[in-house]
């Protein structure tokens, strides 16, 4: 079992850079996938991109693609999400999930364990 913990979040303007960070607690991280979602005001959770307990495989959401990056460092139990190029369509709550029985995923519901969120925003 893993808990998720996000932080970095905060606000910046349009075209900027942000990273966010996800801690997570236990001794297994390294069997889980990782993947990153976010949530708007008034819309549903939305995948934003995942990669695989290795770090081997990484998948993002077409909006995001070649402006988000995805990492991830075992040995201190963290998953990284470096996003570039910010437009104010990226402003939501960013959750961490991991993932215990697939290689990637994009599916909320393949996700075991949740973060609480950090919020984002991008000023236009």
């Amino acid at each position: 079992q893993v808990q998720p913990v996000e932080s970095g979040g905060g606000l910046v303007q349009a075209g900027g850079s942000l990273r966010l960070s996800c801690a997570a607690s236990g001794r297994t991280f390294s069997r889980y996938t990782m993947g990153w979602f976010r949530q708007a005001p008034g819309k549903e959770r939305e995948f934003v991109g995942t990669i695989s307990w290795s770090g081997g495989r990484t998948y993002y959401a077409d909006p995001v693609k070649g402006r988000f990056t995805i990492s991830r460092d075992n040995a201190k139990n963290t998953v990284l999400l470096q996003m570039n190029s910010l437009k104010a369509e990226d402003t939501a709550v960013y959750y961490c999930a991991a993932a215990r029985t697939v290689i990637t995923s994009t599916e909320i519901t393949d996700y075991d364990y949740w973060g609480q969120g950090t919020q984002v925003t991008v000023s236009s």
